[in-house]
């Protein structure tokens, strides 16, 4: 079987689970990026099977356009009334460019602001100081690879994961800038992260309690849905880890309110 970079291929050893696409291939080891999870592997020829993408460009984006239609999460008022809505600003910092750019599509089509900026995961804690004196977003996002590789030991060695050191540095800058968890919202982590320690340095929502693989827009939902709920009203928090892939076991979180004004007269 002949691979290579830019195909898209599946592993047999995890039940074909997950789609990836080939992103590099070096001594005879394919590096692979999900193409649904925040997910970084590699594998061996015998442990890859291709995937053959049938669907055309158009018809994926079509196809995503109706998913996101599909997830259930507050939206504005389609007519005019006599009130005006103003959803909270967010700024989406990912390590991913094909992941931030699905996201900030599905912002847009829930008609969220959002400020998105690809930083590699080892650099987001340098910059976002910047960034958020800059832009001084409401919601900001810390996202992009991460995994377990509990081949090298305990669950609660922070040197076991990929980049969760990295989010946990720049989860606590930011938490130093603005100390309120109300004042700023903080969603950080991506695949397997170390959701305990991510809380603890000061996000309000993190992934992965369960250390499960998430989907790329599962940030993007909560972000969302916190930017268009009305300030004081509470959000359900089951309610809105539900509207994620994985639901409890991927995303989890801190109770809070929403953050979007509504003003009147329009």
């Amino acid at each position: 079987m002949q691979l290579k970079r830019g195909d898209l291929v599946t592993r047999p050893s995890y039940n074909n689970d997950t789609i990836f696409k080939i992103i590099n291939i070096k001594n005879n080891i394919y590096y692979l990026k999900g193409i649904e999870v925040r997910l970084y592997a590699d594998a061996k020829i015998d442990d890859l099977i291709k995937h053959e993408n049938t669907k055309s460009q158009e018809e994926s984006q079509t196809e995503e356009n109706k998913e996101i239609d599909n997830i259930n999460i507050p939206t504005l008022p389609e007519e005019r009334s006599n009130y005006f809505f103003l959803p909270a600003k967010i700024l989406h910092i990912d390590g991913d460019k094909d992941y931030l750019n699905r996201c900030l599509n599905f912002y847009r089509q829930k008609g969220v602001l959002a400020i998105g900026k690809k930083i590699n995961e080892e650099h987001i804690y340098e910059v976002i100081l910047a960034l958020l004196k800059e832009y001084k977003p409401d919601i900001v996002v810390i996202t992009g690879h991460d995994a377990y590789y509990s081949k090298k030991g305990e669950i609660t060695n922070l040197n076991n994961y990929r980049n969760t050191l990295n989010f946990i540095k720049a989860v606590k800058v930011s938490r130093k800038y603005e100390k309120s968890p109300e004042k700023l919202i903080i969603i950080a982590g991506a695949c397997q992260s170390n959701y305990e320690e991510l809380i603890k340095a000061g996000a309000n929502f993190a992934s992965s309690p369960k250390r499960v693989n998430i989907h790329c827009l599962d940030p993007a939902i909560i972000a969302a849905t916190l930017a268009l709920t009305e300030r004081n009203v509470e959000i359900n928090i089951q309610e809105l880890l539900a509207q994620t892939k994985y639901g409890e076991n991927g995303m989890g979180g801190i109770k809070c309110n929403g953050l979007m004004y509504v003003g009147y007269p329009r």
